[in-house]
């Protein structure tokens, strides 16, 4: 169990120190890259473009395991069908992604310097997560 949360503290701070360095957790930036139609900021393409390419070959690698390299049980995602709730969650996550610059990773390492607005997010979304669950069952 140490192990598995030592690595989930890991994972989590290399993954904010990205968002961070990458520009992710800066909402004006993020807007400026969802503004296609006006004064578009592309430079948040490159993040993306090396996140896939990480991913990629993170994702083929870990395909052909059954345990992780703290000897846990792999779990990937299963789910291949595009379905009406997974087209609603991307309409509202990209809706609320395009109105205040944030999403769930940005905003939680965030959380200590963006102020007020990003700890109501964060506060908004776990709210939304325990509504979705309270619904689900």
């Amino acid at each position: 169990m140490f192990k598995k949360n030592l690595s989930a503290l890991f994972a989590g701070l290399l993954f904010g120190i990205g968002l961070i360095l990458s520009g992710m957790t800066n909402p004006a930036k993020v807007i400026g890259f969802l503004d296609i139609f006006g004064d578009w900021d592309p430079s948040l393409m490159f993040v993306m473009i090396g996140a896939i390419g990480v991913s990629f070959f993170a994702f083929r690698k870990a395909s052909g395991l059954s345990l992780s390299l703290i000897k846990e049980q792999m779990q990937l995602p299963t789910a291949r069908q595009i379905d009406l709730p997974l087209i609603i969650g991307a309409v509202l996550f990209g809706i609320g992604w395009g109105l205040v610059g944030l999403c769930p990773g940005p905003a939680i390492a965030s959380i200590a310097t963006g102020g007020f607005e990003v700890l109501l997010f964060v506060i908004a979304m776990l709210i939304g997560m325990a509504i979705y669950r309270l619904l689900k069952r």
